[in-house]
C-alpha cells in the first residue's frame, strides 16, 4: 500500500463521517436530527475559517494507478449511500418511532447527504472515460431521481456555460428561488434535446433502445421499487423527499458556481471559449475535503476529466474568488437581499476588469443576448 498517498486522500473522507451524524437522527429523533444539517453546513463553515485556504497543487500528470485511494473515496460512498436512504427510510416507517415531522426531518438530513455528497461524487465519476466509473456516477444519480444529470451535465452544461443557452448558469439578479425551477426543468429538457438529437444524427428514434434515458427511468424504477418494499408508499414518498432535497443541494451549488459570471458573445451564434474566469471558485480547506475540490471550479471546466485531486488552484488574477466556502454561500444564498449585496459588486467589479468593453449587460441578464449582440 502506497502509505504516502493513502494520508494524502484520507482526509477527502471526512463525509463518511454524515454517516452516523444521519443515523443519529434515524434512531433518536428530536433535536438528533439537527446534527446532519448543522455538521454539514455550519461545522464545516467553522472549520473553513479554523483550518484555512489550500492553494498547493498537485502535478497534473500523476498517473490513475497512483491515485487509487483517492479514486476509492468515490466508489465507497456507492453503498454507503444506497444503505443510508434505505436504513432511513427503514427507520422511519417503524410503527410509533418518528413522528411525522421527524420523518420528513430525517429524509431532509439523508437530502443532505446524497445531494451534497452523493450528486457530488457522481459529478466526479461520470466525468471518468472508463465506462464502470461513469455507471457508478448513474446509480448514484439514479437514487435520487436525477439521472439526466449525466447527459445535460456532460453535453450540454460543459458547451453552453456562461451563455443564455445554459439552464443552470444563474444570471446576475436571480434569486435562488427563481433560479431553482429554471434549472430543473431546463435542465431535463436539455437532457432529452441533446439525447434526441444524437439519436436522429444516427438515423435512429428517439424511443430507440439506446437512448439512455431507458436507464435513468430504470435505475430510477428499481430504487422506488426498493423503497416500497422497505416501507410501503410512506418509504416512497421518504424516498422522493430525499432526493427532492439532494437535488436542491445540486442546483443551489450551481447557482452559487457561476452566478453572473457570462462568456462574451462574438457573433454568429458563437461565444468565447470557456476560461478560468467564468467560474467562481473556493480555496477554503476543510470544504474542498468534503467536496473532493468541487470548489476548484474553474479547472474542472478547463479539463473536465480530471481526477479531483489533481483540479488546480488558480489564484484571484486569473479566477473569481468566493468569500466563504460552498455550504455557507448556499445558506447566504437562501437570502436573496443579502446575496445580492454581497455578489453584485463581485460580479461588477469582475464585467469592469474582464469586459470594459461591454456596456450593455441586459441581453445577458434577459437571456435574450444574441439579437442585440448580432445586430451590433
Amino acid at each position: 500500500m502506497n502509505t504516502a498517498m493513502f494520508l494524502k486522500a484520507l482526509p477527502f473522507a471526512i463525509s463518511l463521517l454524515l454517516v452516523p451524524a444521519i443515523a443519529a437522527g434515524a434512531a433518536w429523533g428530536g433535536w438528533w436530527l439537527l446534527v446532519a444539517p448543522l455538521w454539514a453546513w455550519v461545522a464545516m463553515s467553522v472549520l473553513d475559517r479554523i483550518m484555512g485556504l489550500d492553494t498547493s497543487n498537485m502535478d497534473p500528470a500523476t498517473q490513475d494507478s497512483v491515485l487509487f485511494w483517492h479514486r476509492a473515496v468515490t466508489w465507497i460512498w456507492v453503498p454507503v449511500q444506497i444503505a443510508l436512504i434505505y436504513g432511513c427510510i427503514w427507520a422511519a416507517t417503524l410503527p410509533g418511532h418518528l413522528s411525522t415531522f421527524e420523518a420528513l426531518a430525517l429524509a431532509f438530513g439523508c437530502g443532505i447527504a446524497t445531494g451534497g455528497i452523493g450528486i457530488t461524487y457522481a459529478h466526479e465519476l461520470i466525468h471518468q472515460r472508463n465506462r464502470w466509473e461513469k455507471r457508478l456516477g448513474e446509480v448514484l444519480l439514479c437514487s435520487v431521481t436525477y439521472g439526466h444529470f449525466t447527459t445535460e451535465h456532460v453535453f450540454g452544461h460543459h458547451v453552453t456555460v456562461g451563455t443564455p443557452k445554459d439552464p443552470v448558469s444563474a444570471r446576475m439578479g436571480e434569486s435562488i428561488y427563481r433560479f431553482f425551477p429554471r434549472a430543473v426543468i431546463g435542465s431535463f429538457v436539455s437532457a432529452w434535446e441533446i439525447e434526441r438529437d444524437r439519436l436522429a444524427r444516427k438515423g435512429r428514434p428517439v424511443w430507440h433502445r439506446s437512448n439512455p434515458f431507458w436507464r435513468y427511468a430504470a435505475g430510477t424504477a428499481v430504487f422506488v421499487a426498493l423503497a416500497a418494499w422497505v416501507g410501503g408508499w410512506a418509504g416512497v414518498g421518504l424516498f422522493f423527499v430525499q432526493s427532492f432535497f439532494a437535488i436542491l443541494q445540486l442546483e443551489e451549488v450551481n447557482y452559487v458556481e457561476h452566478y453572473g459570471l457570462t462568456r462574451k458573445y462574438l457573433g454568429g451564434g458563437k461565444f468565447e471559449r470557456v476560461a478560468p474566469r467564468h467560474s467562481w471558485n473556493a480555496s477554503h480547506r476543510a470544504t474542498n475535503y468534503l467536496l473532493i475540490n468541487l470548489q476548484r471550479h474553474s479547472d474542472h471546466h478547463y479539463r473536465p476529466d480530471r481526477r479531483f485531486p489533481l483540479l488546480q488552484h488558480y489564484p484571484s488574477r486569473e479566477a473569481p474568488q468566493l468569500p466563504f466556502g460552498y455550504p455557507l454561500m448556499i445558506m447566504i444564498a437562501l437570502n436573496p437581499p443579502l446575496w445580492m449585496r454581497m455578489m453584485n459588486k463581485r460580479v461588477r467589479k469582475w464585467r469592469e476588469k474582464h469586459y470594459p468593453e461591454i456596456e450593455d449587460w441586459t441581453p445577458y441578464e434577459t437571456g435574450r443576448h444574441e439579437e442585440p449582440a448580432a445586430a451590433a
